[in-house]
Formats: structure tokens, C-alpha cells, sequence
């Protein structure tokens, strides 16, 4: 919620394509992105000529958002969620300059990694799994930032 408005569900990816967000992992539900009521992955194999052109296209997209950005872009920045609506990922670590420097945040981005940190939820127990961010949360933050 946001001035009393919805504005995001933070149990469900959300579509984030402005230069100024960090993106989430593709959705693959049907009939639109990140469709609750249809949470399903694609069933496409890694062969699949259809996932390795849409896997191209994602990668494309960021490079194209982010051309200075040599970093190399994580595997989930790159391909769908088996539910097809997952709302967290890896720490953006490679996006941070690229988020900071939309935001006139400073060259380093000091303040949008310290904000990453503090969204980032920490594996259960401290070792299983990995540590994620929820997207729509350090977004909101960003936001909030301003």
C-alpha cells in the first residue's frame, strides 16, 4: 500500500521495465505476465528454441537498459520462475550503478546498495537456500528514497 492505494503484492512478481527499478524474473503465466490465478512455468526445455530466443531477449533488453553495464547478468535475471510469478531474486548486485545512476543516487551507489541490504532476507537458518530480495519491496523503497 501506498497513500492508502495498492500498489503491489509482495507474495507476487510484478512487471518492472522503467530504467529507474530493479527487474524481476520473467513470468511465464498466461494470458498476461505475473497472472496469480494461472502460476505455472512454460515447460519448455533448455533445447527449446522458443526459451533460447526468449532467454536472448530478456539478456538483450538489459544490456540495451544498461549498456555500459559489463557485468554479467544472473541466470534468473534471465529466465522464468517454474511458477512463473516469483516475486524475489539474488541480490541485484550488477544492476546497482545502473538503478543509482537513474536515480542521481551517486556514481558508486552507496545509498541504493545499502538499501538492497537491508532488503535482502537472509538464507532460513543462515544455510538453506540463497539470499533474495523482494523485488517490489526495495522498489517501494527506492521510491520512498526520493
Amino acid at each position: 500500500m501506498k497513500n492508502g492505494k495498492p500498489v503491489g503484492s509482495e507474495l507476487i512478481g510484478q512487471q518492472f521495465d522503467e530504467l529507474k527499478y530493479f527487474w524481476g524474473r520473467i513470468s511465464a503465466t498466461t494470458p498476461y505476465p505475473y497472472n496469480g490465478g494461472s502460476s505455472s512455468g512454460s515447460n519448455l526445455g533448455p533445447n527449446n528454441p522458443d526459451l533460447v530466443k526468449a532467454v536472448h531477449a530478456r539478456i538483450n533488453a538489459l544490456r540495451d537498459a544498461a549498456p555500459r553495464n559489463d557485468a554479467k547478468i544472473p541466470v534468473d535475471l534471465a529466465t522464468a520462475s517454474g511458477s512463473g510469478s516469483i516475486r524475489t531474486l539474488a541480490p541485484p548486485q550488477p544492476s546497482i550503478r545502473s538503478v543509482a545512476s537513474r536515480r542521481r543516487a551517486g556514481s558508486n551507489g552507496a545509498a541504493v546498495r545499502a538499501l538492497v541490504a537491508q532488503h535482502t532476507q537472509e538464507p532460513w537458518l543462515g544455510i538453506i537456500g540463497e539470499p533474495v530480495v523482494n523485488v517490489l519491496a526495495v522498489n517501494l523503497a527506492l521510491d520512498e528514497r526520493r
